[in-house]
């Protein structure tokens, strides 16, 4: 008995080794990004973005809870425009600042986002849309980069964020997309 404690006690010591030694050698940032290409223009698209109380109508988040509580402030759109949210497991809680916001009149427009989230992990990332005009439609990319401290790397051991989190960016891109080419 004494000698199969041991051997589970190893086993299992060699498991853990090897989920920390492939944890340190993930990189220390991530970068997740899907594109679509939009049949409009970007200053269709635009108001929807850099404007979080349009959010509710295109973010692939916003149906996951629908006890969500939401807070807005700053100004109404574009730099300075924060929007809290505080929810269910499915959502969390953090918040979203807008860093940079540069008119549609501009080639190529840009959102840049503050991105903290508190629960159920706290992450500090980036996200950023770029519009780039592509005759009568826009190519809109959407990417969320950040560092990836040790438990993140544990956790990318076991999931794949990238197919995680880039399934709900295609939604979110494909439910703008919708939006916009009607």
């Amino acid at each position: 008995m004494f000698e199969t404690l041991i051997i589970i006690a190893i086993v299992l010591a060699i498991v853990v080794a090897v989920v920390l030694i492939l944890a340190a050698s993930k990189p220390d940032v991530f970068r997740i990004e899907r594109t679509a290409v939009v049949n409009a223009p970007a200053d269709r698209i635009y108001p929807l973005i850099s404007d979080f109380h349009q959010w509710l109508n295109w973010s692939p988040w916003e149906g996951r809870d629908p006890a969500l509580k939401r807070t807005y402030s700053g100004p109404e759109r574009g730099k300075g425009a924060v929007y809290a949210w505080d929810g269910n497991k499915n959502v969390g809680s953090g918040r979203m600042e807008i860093l940079e916001a540069s008119l549609p009149s501009n080639s190529p427009s840009k959102v840049v986002i503050k991105l903290d989230f508190l629960k159920p992990f706290e992450a500090h990332n980036t996200a950023e849309f770029t519009m780039l005009p592509q005759g009568g439609a826009t190519s809109v990319i959407w990417v969320m980069h950040g560092p990836a401290p040790f438990l993140s790397k544990v956790m990318q051991v076991f999931m794949n964020m990238d197919r995680m989190i880039g399934r709900d960016f295609e939604a979110g891109l494909a439910n703008l997309k919708t939006i916009t080419e009607k």
